[in-house]
């Protein structure tokens, strides 16, 4: 997937109505508030880009958008190219909502945040995934139950056959997770977003999610787009990290440059802010004073300025560009740029 210059602006019920755009518009307004602006990454196959940032950043909007699942009031510019091995490429933007639908759930699949709310309380699980299946695939219902029963097999879910008659009520938050997983490569994606996948579980079955995802990605190459705001768990899942704050990218860079050599004031406090072993227990821990800006505050400059420690006047002009501060290693920040001489687009 390549995403060149994603901005996804909200607009008032009101204002949306007044427009009369329709949900699929590809065209960002100029009078709403930005939740995402001029966003650009890709992601190759077999490849784990880590989203990470505070809530509030932008993160499951930016999911969100990728799949073409925003509410109608959504503005969205910008393009997403998406060309997987079995086609393409596609402007996700600009297909058709049917294409897109016969795409969504096939050749990319998402895992939403939680499973409780994801899941519908009233069906077996085991009927839910085999749905997903009957939507893109020509089967029988029997053909699709088996895949389905697979498919919890496939997530290491035991005794798959009795738990997929289970109500979601009826599973830990473990198993509605694996459910959640297993529904979302059932098909056989070739790009997985994983929207904060492990967020609602206790260290232990976090820990088998993301052994379960790793062999996945290892068995399928799948490509993933794994969102967290937390940076232990990135640590060790993700090859490239994308630092995003209020809407915007900050900073970009391999797993071992981020952690290494963290570019940004806003990435080095989220840091410096993760107890470690060394910490001194006696001191309180580090913290980044302030909170996120709301989308509704249109600062024409850094976003990141109004907390920043190492801010200078240039900051609150204008929005930095990203500069290439090493190889393969990008940053949005006047501080860094001024020691680099020709800014060049990511």
């Amino acid at each position: 997937m390549d995403v060149r210059g994603l901005s996804v602006a909200f607009q008032s019920k009101r204002a949306a109505s007044k427009s009369g755009v329709e949900s699929n518009s590809t065209v960002a307004s100029s009078e709403g508030a930005f939740a995402v602006r001029d966003l650009s990454f890709t992601i190759a196959r077999g490849k784990v880009l880590g989203l990470v940032g505070e809530s509030g950043s932008g993160k499951s909007v930016t999911s969100l958008a990728l799949m073409r699942l925003l509410p109608y009031q959504a503005r969205v510019s910008g393009e997403i190219i998406f060309a997987g091995g079995n086609g393409g490429p596609d402007s996700l933007l600009e297909l058709p909502d049917e294409n897109m639908r016969l795409l969504r759930g096939s050749r990319i699949a998402m895992i939403f945040q939680e499973p409780m709310t994801a899941l519908n309380p009233v069906m077996r699980v085991g009927d839910q995934i085999a749905e997903a299946i009957l939507a893109h695939d020509q089967v029988s219902k029997s053909e699709a139950w088996q895949r389905a029963v697979e498919g919890m097999k496939d997530v290491a879910i035991p005794d798959a056959e009795r738990r997929a008659r289970d109500y979601p009520h009826q599973l830990s938050g473990g198993m509605r997770q694996r459910v959640m997983i297993a529904m979302a490569i059932v098909n056989r994606p070739e790009l997985l977003i994983a929207d904060e996948p492990t967020t609602a579980l206790d260290v232990t079955i976090q820990a088998q999610i993301l052994d379960l995802l790793a062999d996945l990605r290892a068995k399928f190459r799948l490509a993933m787009l794994f969102i967290s705001h937390d940076l232990a768990v990135v640590s060790q899942v993700a090859d490239r990290v994308a630092v995003m704050y209020a809407g915007s990218l900050v900073e970009l860079a391999s797993k071992r440059d981020l952690f290494q050599a963290p570019a940004h004031p806003y990435t080095r406090g989220l840091l410096r802010a993760v107890p470690t072993l060394h910490t001194d227990r006696a001191r309180p821990l580090q913290t980044i004073e302030g909170t996120v800006p709301s989308a509704q505050t249109a600062l024409p400059g850094c976003p990141f300025e109004p907390r920043c420690g190492d801010r200078i006047p240039e900051c609150a002009l204008e929005l930095p560009p990203l500069v290439e501060v090493s190889p393969g290693h990008w940053a949005r920040c006047p501080v860094v740029n001024r020691s680099v001489r020709l800014p060049v687009g990511v």
